[in-house]
Order: structure tokens, then C-alpha cells, then sequence
């Protein structure tokens, strides 16, 4: 069996390497790597693969940054030249990236089956591209693959159909349970940055929606500036994020208060989300890791797709309306005991993988 996994941006590049360990020790299984390069800058993705022990990518499509129009679209015609030389059994995507939603229309329109890892997630707000990227793929996918019993519930109610949904946990929990040992063991970025356990705020701000916007955009680093004076704030900046606050004259401002860093390798981040106080960012992404690793976490955003988290009181929302809102937030969050219910059932365990690749064999 033949699958074409199609990546572009870090969390795919984690959930894939699980997925990827499992097919290439499966007898008759063979998998072509793509990666779009949506994500471009050396630590956001080179140095991924190495760290995560999965081979280089069999393509670079070289699309880097652009327009979602333009970006999507290049990737389309890129994509799709690699499925006619490779013929695939399948194709894979992951998440809610332009990269996912261009791998999966490419494969359609040539008659693949597509299928969707971290399927039925729904932030609601259609304002949001990935809500776009998410909602589609998942319409065209053949097999979606749900991390959770909401996700699949999402999808009963638009409709898909019961014989394409499958709970398989989350791969991202896998992730956390294989490489946070071996983060422990080979990691020194708290003592590269003199950093003490419990003793700094980890944040990561990247999208759109926070990003493009002068109004969010000054809030939230305002907002970080003010509780970076009870607390230091770890930032590594992302290279978008780096060039809208220059952009909009609040980079110097930030490089004053807060600790600014470079893009850093995955068993770096894992190392500095289980030893943070308390993470404060506007990924999907991270929001999970953070309680895969039972640290505090704040949102940015006015929603979530990982509404249990919330509930659970592990993930709190704060709509970045102004400095004061975001500040009040964050010392609220900081006041709060840490939560004592910790479902180790939520995100399936540690096996979703696995599980998702015996499907697909069985499927083919």
C-alpha cells in the first residue's frame, strides 16, 4: 500500500511523525512524504524532522508564504503533479492548514482516496481560514479520523456519513508520551535561557486572526508587556508575528518587556511547555500540549476548538479586546488553582496511530 502524506506547518510535521514511524516498520507499506514548505524558516521545519526521526521529505514544493489564494493554488498544482508520478493508495493530510486543504482537493479531483487525520474539529467561527480549510477537507475526505467524541458528533450534524468516521484518539497525545522522556534527556534550553521550573509564562502568538489586526495585535503584547513585570514571558517569534509588529511600530516595545526568541526545534518546546507556569497562546495546537503536560493554560481567542479543556478548567478564554482585558485575564488565570480532574481517556491512549494505520490498510 502506497499512501502520499501531505505536509506544510510544525503540528503536522509532529502528528506525522507518529503516523509515519508506524507505516514504515508496517511489512508492504511504502509512504511518500510531501512537504509544501508553508512553513519555510529552518526551525520550523527542518530541524522537526530531525529531531522527530522521520526521513527527509521525498518533496519540496518550495511554496513558502503568500496570499491563501495564491499559496493554496500553487500547492494544488504542485500537489497534484506528484499524485499523478506516484499513484497513491491514499492520500493523508493532517489538521487545518492551506497545505491540508490543497492536498486534499488535488487528491479528489483525481479519484484518491483522502483521509483526514484530526477530523470534525469546529471552532464555529468562519472567519477563521482554518475554519474554511477544516470544514472542507473534511467534506471531501473518504476516511476521517476524530480525535475526540465531540469531533465526531460535529460531524453527525453536517450530515457525514457514520461509515467514514472513526474515534482514534488523538496523535498528538502519542506524541507527547513518546518524546517528552526523550525531551528530558537531550534538551538544555532552561539552562540556555536561565530559565527556573514554574517560573516564567511560555506564549506563542501566530494567527491571522490576532496577527493582522492592529487592535488584538496591540493588546495582547500590551497586555504581556504589563504581567511580564510579575512574571517573564518566553516568546519564540514566530517569523509572521516578528513582521507585523514591526509593521505596526510595537517590536522594539516587545523586545523591552518581554524575552523574544528564536523558532525553536520541537524537544525544545516540549521542554519549555512542561516547565512553564503558565502558556498563554492562540494555537490549537499547543492548547492540547499544554494539558498533555498538566500546565495552565490561557487561550486568545473568543473560541476554541478544544471546548472540553474549558470545561475541564485547564484552558480559559480571553477575547483580546484590549490590554486590560488580556492582562486582567492572565493574572486571573496565574490566581487559579490547577485543576484536579485529569481524564487520561480524553485524547484515546497513546495508540491513535496505530490505529489509524491499520484502517487504512483494512481499507484499501
Amino acid at each position: 500500500m502506497k499512501t502520499v502524506t501531505v505536509v506544510g506547518a510544525r503540528p503536522q510535521f509532529i502528528k506525522a511523525a507518529m503516523v509515519s514511524q508506524i507505516l514504515r516498520s508496517t511489512p508492504n507499506q511504502e509512504e511518500v512524504l510531501i512537504h509544501t514548505d508553508q512553513h519555510y524558516d529552518k526551525n520550523m521545519s527542518n530541524v522537526f524532522f530531525q529531531e522527530l526521526d522521520v526521513p527527509q521529505p521525498n518533496y519540496h514544493l518550495g511554496v513558502g508564504s503568500h496570499t491563501h489564494g495564491v499559496q493554496t493554488g500553487r500547492m494544488l498544482e504542485a500537489i497534484e503533479n506528484v499524485l499523478l508520478k506516484e499513484k497513491p493508495d491514499w492520500v493523508l493530510v493532517y489538521g487545518d492548514t492551506n497545505s491540508t486543504l490543497a492536498g486534499a482537493i488535488a487528491a479528489v479531483k483525481l479519484h484518491i482516496p483522502v483521509a483526514h487525520v484530526e477530523a470534525g474539529l469546529r471552532s464555529f467561527n468562519r472567519q477563521m481560514p482554518e475554519e474554511i480549510n477544516r470544514v472542507l477537507t473534511d467534506h471531501a475526505s473518504d476516511v476521517l479520523f476524530a480525535p475526540t467524541q465531540a469531533a465526531i458528533e460535529n460531524l453527525h450534524r453536517e450530515g457525514i456519513s457514520e461509515e467514514k468516521i472513526y474515534l482514534v484518539g488523538d496523535v498528538m497525545y502519542d506524541a507527547a508520551l513518546h518524546y517528552g522522556a526523550k525531551a528530558q534527556q537531550t534538551t538544555h534550553i532552561l539552562e540556555q535561557l536561565n530559565l527556573s521550573p514554574q517560573g516564567y509564562i511560555l506564549t506563542t502568538i501566530h494567527r491571522a486572526e490576532n496577527t493582522d489586526n492592529p487592535v488584538p495585535l496591540k493588546a495582547i503584547f500590551t497586555g504581556l508587556a504589563a504581567i511580564a513585570e510579575k512574571l517573564p514571558v518566553v516568546l519564540p517569534l514566530h517569523p509572521r508575528t516578528r513582521h507585523t509588529l514591526e509593521r505596526n511600530g510595537l517590536l522594539e516595545t516587545a523586545q523591552q518587556h518581554l524575552h523574544l526568541i528564536e523558532p525553536v526545534g520541537y524537544l525544545d518546546m516540549v521542554m519549555l511547555e512542561k516547565n512553564a507556569g503558565l502558556i498563554v497562546t492562540d494555537s490549537g495546537g499547543v492548547q492540547k500540549e499544554a494539558f498533555f503536560h498538566q500546565v495552565p493554560c490561557v487561550t486568545l481567542r473568543a473560541e476554541t476548538e478544544w471546548i472540553e479543556l474549558v470545561e475541564l478548567g485547564w484552558n480559559h478564554l480571553i477575547r483580546p479586546t484590549d490590554a486590560d482585558a488580556v492582562r486582567s485575564g492572565l493574572l486571573n488565570a496565574i490566581a487559579l488553582p490547577h485543576p484536579s480532574t485529569i481524564p487520561t481517556h480524553l485524547y484515546g491512549g497513546g495508540q491513535a496511530a496505530k490505529k489509524i494505520v491499520d484502517i487504512l490498510t483494512k481499507r484499501r
